[in-house]
């Protein structure tokens, strides 16, 4: 679909309503010559989640979590075996 737009005296383009709030990607590949992308983006500070060697240890942690399920933990027993093991 092509559609003609007007750039207003503020310099903005409307996409409609129905991308009111959503995120856009807009790469310039050349002057005057631009694609415009709808998506979510990952902010700069949170890049390094997107790695593969991190996305591996996270599912690798999610897999762990669900053969181990939650169990309730004496905390005195907990205690004497940490105290043990600092003994020389």
């Amino acid at each position: 679909m092509t559609v003609t737009k007007t750039v207003g005296s503020s310099g903005q383009i409307s996409l409609g309503k129905e991308y009111a709030g959503r995120l856009v990607l807009i790469d310039e590949l050349e002057p005057g010559v631009w694609v415009v992308k709808l998506g979510r983006f990952v902010p700069d500070s949170e890049q390094w989640l997107a790695k593969d060697s991190v996305q591996q240890e996270i599912a690798g942690a999610i897999n762990w979590a669900k053969d181990h399920p939650p169990a309730a933990t004496d905390l005195d027993a907990l205690e004497q075996e940490l105290n043990a093991r600092e003994r020389p």
